[in-house]
C-alpha cells in the first residue's frame, strides 16, 4: 500500500543583517520561533545569513543552541556544545559603535564604479554608492577567529546547507558562499566578508577576489530560496520594520527612512517565495524594540536592553500577529 504519511515539511531560515543590535534583536526573535512554534532553528534545511546573520547562522548550523546564544549574550558561562568557555566581548570585538578613519585613497573600488555605469539599473543603488566610499580600515580578525572555534577544522559547517551572502566588490554581484554555484572559501573568511561594511571594515580578498558586506545587496536576500522547493521560509530581519517610532534626532529619523528602502525590498523578495510555493514568515523590529536600539546598530552599549526587548516583543508578535510580524499564507 502507498505511504498515507505527507512528506516531512521543507524550510528555510534566513537571517538579515543588522549590526551588533540586530544580531542581539535576532537572538530574541530566534527563540520565539522555537518557543511558539516549536521549531529549533539548527533544524532548517537551509540556513542564510548575510553580514551579523552570518555569524549567527554559522554558529546555529555549528549546532550552537538558542539558550546557549542567549546565555552567551547575556555574559553567562556556557558549559556545553560550540561555544563552551569561549569569552567573546560583544562591545569591542568588532571595533566599537563608530568606524575607524577610512582608507584616504579615493573610492573603494574603481571597478565597481565601471561596472555600476555599465549595469547600474541592474544593481542595488546601496551596491553602487559602495564603489564610492573610501575602503574601510577596521577589523573582523575576531570574528574570523569565533568561527574557526566553533566550525571543526577543514569543515565549511556541519549544517549540509549553510548559505553565507556577501558582495563581488569588483564585478558589483552577489555572491552566495556555500551554494553550489559558489566558488569554495573557508566559512570564517565568508563570513568576515559577509560582515565587512563598506567603509568601515576592510573588504575581504578570497582567491584574488575582494568581497563585501552581503548588505550592500540585500539586507535579506531571501530570493536566494527561490526554487529550492521550499515549504515554509522564516525571515528574521532586523533592518525590517512594518511600523516605526518618532525619533527625535536627525541621525535615527535618517535610519528610519533608510529601514523602509530595506523593507520594501524584503518585501519584494517574499512575493517571489510566495510566488515559488513557499509561506512565509518575516519578522521584524516593532516599536518598542526600534527605540531600544536608537539610531545606530553597532551601538553596543545597547545590547543588552535590545536583547531583553526582543525576547518579550517577538514572542508577542508571533502570538498575536504583531507590527513586527508579517505572515504570508500563498
Amino acid at each position: 500500500m502507498p505511504d498515507s504519511q505527507s512528506p516531512p515539511t521543507r524550510r528555510g531560515l534566513v537571517l538579515g543583517g543588522g549590526g551588533v543590535l540586530g544580531g542581539a534583536w535576532a537572538v530574541g526573535a530566534l527563540q520565539a520561533i522555537e518557543e511558539v512554534h516549536g521549531i529549533d532553528p539548527r533544524d532548517f534545511d537551509v540556513i542564510v545569513g548575510t553580514s551579523a546573520g552570518s555569524v549567527l547562522g554559522a554558529l546555529v548550523g555549528a549546532g550552537v543552541s538558542i539558550d546557549s546564544l542567549r546565555d552567551h549574550q547575556r555574559g553567562e558561562p556556557i558549559t556545553e556544545g560550540p561555544l563552551a568557555g569561549y569569552l567573546w566581548d560583544y562591545e569591542t570585538a568588532t571595533g566599537g559603535r563608530r568606524p575607524s578613519m577610512p582608507r584616504l585613497r579615493g573610492p573603494g573600488s574603481v571597478r565597481l564604479m565601471a561596472s555600476s555605469l555599465r549595469h547600474g539599473l541592474k544593481m542595488p543603488p546601496t551596491a553602487v554608492l559602495s564603489a564610492f566610499m573610501p575602503v574601510g580600515n577596521g577589523s573582523l580578525e575576531r570574528v574570523g577567529h569565533l568561527i574557526d572555534a566553533i566550525t571543526p577544522f577543514g569543515e565549511w559547517s556541519p549544517h549540509p546547507a549553510l548559505w553565507i551572502v556577501a558582495m563581488d566588490y569588483e564585478a558589483g554581484h552577489r555572491v552566495v558562499f556555500g551554494r553550489e554555484d559558489a566558488p569554495p572559501a573557508p566559512l570564517a573568511d565568508a563570513v568576515m566578508a559577509s560582515c565587512a561594511i563598506p567603509g568601515w571594515f576592510e573588504p575581504v580578498t578570497i582567491d584574488d577576489r575582494t568581497y563585501i558586506d552581503g548588505g550592500a545587496w540585500s539586507a535579506t536576500s531571501a530570493d536566494v530560496l527561490v526554487g529550492r522547493g521550499l515549504d515554509e521560509v522564516y525571515v528574521v530581519a532586523p533592518m525590517v520594520s512594518f511600523e516605526t517610532d518618532e525619533p527625535d534626532t536627525l541621525l535615527t529619523r535618517l535610519e528610519r527612512r533608510w529601514r523602509g528602502s530595506v523593507t520594501r525590498r524584503c518585501e519584494s523578495e517574499v512575493e517571489e517565495l510566495r510566488e515559488d510555493g513557499a509561506r512565509v514568515t518575516v519578522l521584524g523590529p516593532g516599536r518598542e524594540d526600534l527605540e531600544a536600539m536608537g539610531g545606530n546598530i553597532m551601538d553596543g552599549r545597547r545590547r543588552l536592553e535590545v536583547l531583553e526587548t526582543s525576547l518579550r516583543t517577538s514572542r508577542v508578535a508571533l502570538e498575536h500577529g504583531g507590527s513586527g510580524r508579517l505572515a504570508d499564507t500563498g
